[in-house]
């Protein structure tokens, strides 16, 4: 057994104590009966949560057993939360689930629902469990609302609040026995994958089946649980842009029809079905703690925002309250007090140590978002034990008192006392199942001991971001295909029978804007949003037009918050669509990183693929700006963006590069879930010469379909311009920096110095080859770098050349380490096309 296992607080001791102490009801009560005459839940079907809750707790107790000899490397686990189990008894499987890292029983409870029904799994067809599952009073209801009917397969979904029991079986899962007495170990199997997956996760086995030992995370496809590394909201964000994908894919297809089993996307490049079913909803669990982080706030403020503007968001926020962040207090009242004021969020209450009562408001909950399809938060009060984590010394912090009040509400323990005074088992009966199951959940550690673990850097990056350039350059020839073929009417149509090939050289700005009307013409998954980008067109005018073109369901402003925006985009990506965010400014992205580093990057590492993100996010960005700017408008620093493991980030600086560099992007997005950044250089957007003012210079044509695939740039590959000989210097350099360097290089031709000048075009992945080739031609290179010279981006390309051994002559004309300021003083600090030229003449006087 694990009693040996133990805390401070004795917990196992003590669990054992309190069933020993239970005096037996006076007459047995049938386990198929109500637990108790009022109650929404059998007598079985509160055995199950009490299974759920007790493989939970044995795991905790495992993971402390497994740390004891530095086995395990997580234990921070779900004892005092286990009320959780109710709510996912209350939901249903096929609601996609972003979960707290308290969330164990949670985790079992669903795996037994699936384990019990594999029917029920979200990579299956449901419609079959659905159309079993109809109810025509939820059919009217629906009716009744502002969405009208949605129906599946001829019969409506049922809800919730219509039925006592939406998921939980009428007995105990497949291969249990009916009563109490009997069955434990079968009782187990139900929740021996869930204990496995869990176990493992502590472990990092490289068996586990969602992280594959890269992390300990809840997660399952099958599941529909979306694992999440955080612990501090982060992916609450990401919840209301499911909630919000989810709502509009509910609705239609791709040719505006209402569908039945999920809604299939359009037929071009990337197109698949919603992985969820169209009435589905979103359930977000979190800490009490994090109601106080600014992605918290930021996510409750948009979902409350969306619901004021009358754009409906199925979510329904779990606050887990445990009253505790680590060692801080939550004051009394705080938490409600803060989840009751969110404007445009319905909120419920529920004690998790009455599994009965947080059942019920779990319930109604759920029905109410899906009935409404509107945001909601169930504040489910519960209690920690056994500490933070395995390191956590709560006598630091807590009285004894507050620990011993704590263990007389422990949730599994009540759900006990319900059990034994309903009838429905004996305190010894249920011992016996805790028992069984801690036996079992130490078996199966010491199982996934002699499993392997990641055994190589290889190995460990292998599901961090896929690279299939040929797929992509095939996606993009394809896309190609239908825009001169069977999308061409449509492609004229769009285009005001005017396509952009006929339109005469374009600035940057408005090769972007075509590529993007031509993205959304192949891809009828793809959304544009940000702050600006629709009445308005952006700023800059980049997307002038294209909500008059494509709609206000797919090009829309959203609220001024970056982490929404960015979160909006993880939801949609995650939901089946392509989402592309703009963020207005460089600097603006910055207070939002975490939504790109902690949960775009990281969905395909933590997942091995099972999930992903594709997203294309637009930031005007770099300095230069003419008779405009400071710091926020002319923010000159990407090393965050650069230091992101599998991001893809590409800066376009000619009008020519700008609309195949965006269609390889939105290509890899669709074909790979690549998570890509495509910096827009403010200054170049309506540049239109190079040399000399009306040159025209700068300037490009459009390609007709016809041209994509001669055109196209792959990922990573740079492009290079040859200037007189181009044998005595090679300037490496991107963005303004390529502009500046041309003009730098017809200088010194004049002077009888042939340059290649070398537009990086990708700073994440650098294109190296590229890099090496260009400068062993030469043996000299001088790296124009428009960002900072501590943290930029030639620090890279140095670094390449060094690694790969490159011994000709180096320099670097970088902007200074400082902020860009107000007006001409900008000049004092940024890189100019005379200090490349000065720096040229220095690196060739070597």
């Amino acid at each position: 057994m694990l009693s040996d296992v133990t805390t401070p607080q004795d917990l196992d001791d003590r669990f054992r104590e309190t069933l020993a102490a239970l005096p037996a009801a006076e007459r047995r009560r049938d386990p198929a009966d109500p637990v108790t005459d009022d109650a929404p839940l059998t007598g079985a079907q509160v055995l199950d949560l009490f299974d759920a809750q007790v493989t939970s707790r044995q795991l905790d107790l495992a993971g402390r057993w497994l740390r004891s000899f530095g086995e395990g490397f997580y234990t921070i686990g779900s004892a005092g939360h286990e009320g959780n189990a109710a709510v996912a008894a209350a939901l249903r499987p096929t609601d996609p689930a972003l979960l707290h890292y308290r969330s164990g029983a949670f985790y079992c409870l669903r795996a037994a629902q699936v384990a019990a029904d594999p029917t029920l799994a979200t990579d299956s067809v449901p419609s079959a469990v659905r159309a079993r599952t109809a109810d025509p009073d939820q059919d009217a209801d629906r009716a009744r609302s502002a969405d009208s009917e949605l129906t599946v397969d001829g019969a409506a979904t049922r809800d919730p609040e219509t039925t006592s029991d939406p998921q939980l079986s009428e007995s105990e899962p497949a291969g249990t026995e009916p009563t109490a007495a009997t069955g434990a170990a079968n009782a187990f199997a139900a929740y021996a994958d869930a204990a496995r997956d869990v176990l493992r996760g502590m472990a990092a086995s490289s068996l586990e089946p969602i992280a594959g030992g890269r992390h300990k995370v809840f997660g399952r496809a099958d599941l529909a649980i979306v694992p999440t590394t955080s612990t501090i909201a982060s992916h609450l964000p990401r919840a209301v842009g499911m909630g919000l994908a989810v709502e509009r894919l509910r609705r239609l297809d791709s040719a505006g029809r209402r569908t039945g089993a999920g809604v299939r996307v359009g037929s071009g490049a990337g197109a698949t079905p919603a992985p969820w079913p169209p009435d589905a909803i979103v359930v977000c669990s979190f800490g009490d703690a994090s109601v106080n982080h600014a992605s918290a706030t930021a996510a409750f403020n948009t979902a409350g925002w969306y619901d004021h503007a009358g754009l409906r968001i199925p979510v329904l926020f779990v606050c887990e309250d445990n009253g505790l962040g680590i060692s801080v207090r939550s004051p009394e009242g705080w938490v409600e007090a803060t989840l009751r004021a969110k404007p445009g969020i319905r909120y419920f209450s529920a004690d998790g140590a009455d599994p009965v009562r947080a059942y019920e408001v779990a319930a109604e909950a759920a029905a109410w978002v899906r009935r409404n399809r509107r945001p909601a938060v169930l504040h489910l009060r519960t209690v920690r034990l056994m500490g933070h984590a395995g390191a956590d010394a709560e006598s630091a912090y807590r009285s004894p008192a507050e620990l011993a009040e704590d263990l007389d509400r422990d949730p599994v323990a009540a759900t006990a006392r319900l059990l034994v005074d309903a009838g429905v088992a004996t305190g010894e009966e249920l011992l016996a199942r805790y028992d069984e199951t801690g036996w079992q959940v130490r078996r199966l550690a010491e199982e996934v001991l002699g499993e392997p673990k990641l055994a190589s850097a290889a190995d460990v990056v292998s599901a961090l971001a896929p690279r299939r350039p040929v797929r992509v350059a095939r996606a993009v020839a394809d896309a190609a295909a239908r825009a001169s073929g069977p999308g061409a009417g449509a492609r004229a149509e769009a285009f005001g029978g005017k396509p952009p090939e006929l339109a005469g050289p374009m600035t940057l700005a408005q090769s972007i804007n075509a590529a993007l009307a031509d993205g959304m013409l192949d891809h009828p998954q793809m959304a544009l949003f940000g702050e600006d980008v629709a009445a308005k067109g952006g700023v800059y005018g980049v997307t002038k037009g294209l909500r008059d073109r494509f709609g206000a369901a797919r090009v829309f402003d959203t609220l001024l918050d970056e982490t929404s925006v960015l979160g909006l985009g993880l939801g949609a990506g995650l939901a089946g669509m392509l989402p592309v965010p703009e963020i207005q400014y460089l600097a603006y992205l910055h207070n939002a990183e975490d939504q790109l580093r902690g949960e775009a990057a990281t969905m395909r590492f933590f997942s091995q693929g099972a999930f992903r993100n594709p997203m294309v996010v637009r930031v005007a960005g770099l300095a230069y700006q003419e008779g405009f700017g400071g710091h926020f408008h002319n923010d000159n620093s990407v090393a965050v963006l650069r230091d992101v493991p599998g991001l893809v980030v590409a800066v376009p600086a000619r009008p020519d590069d700008a609309a195949p560099m965006l269609r390889t992007c939105l290509a890899s997005a669709a074909v790979d879930g690549s998570v890509c950044v495509f910096l827009e250089p403010i200054a170049l957007y309506h540049t239109r010469d190079l040399y000399a003012e009306g040159d025209g210079e700068w300037l490009a044509g459009y390609p007709e379909p016809g041209g994509w695939v001669a055109g196209h740039v792959p990922i990573g590959r740079a492009r290079v311009y040859r200037v007189g000989s181009a044998d005595d210097l090679t300037i490496i350099t991107f963005g303004n920096g390529v502009r500046m360097s041309l003009r730098a290089a017809a200088v010194l031709a004049e002077e009888g110095v042939g340059t290649r000048v070398v537009d990086l075009r990708w700073l994440a992945p650098l294109p190296v080859a590229d890099i090496i080739r260009e400068s062993s031609a030469t043996g000299r290179v001088l790296v124009v770098d428009e960002t900072r010279r501590s943290g930029g981006v030639g620090e890279g390309v140095i670094a390449a050349l060094v690694d790969a051994g490159y011994v000709g002559a180096a320099r670097r004309v970088a902007g200074v380490d400082s902020f860009v300021p107000l007006g001409p003083a900008a000049r004092h600090v940024l890189v100019s096309a005379e200090a490349i030229t000065d720096g040229a003449r220095t690196l060739l006087a070597r």
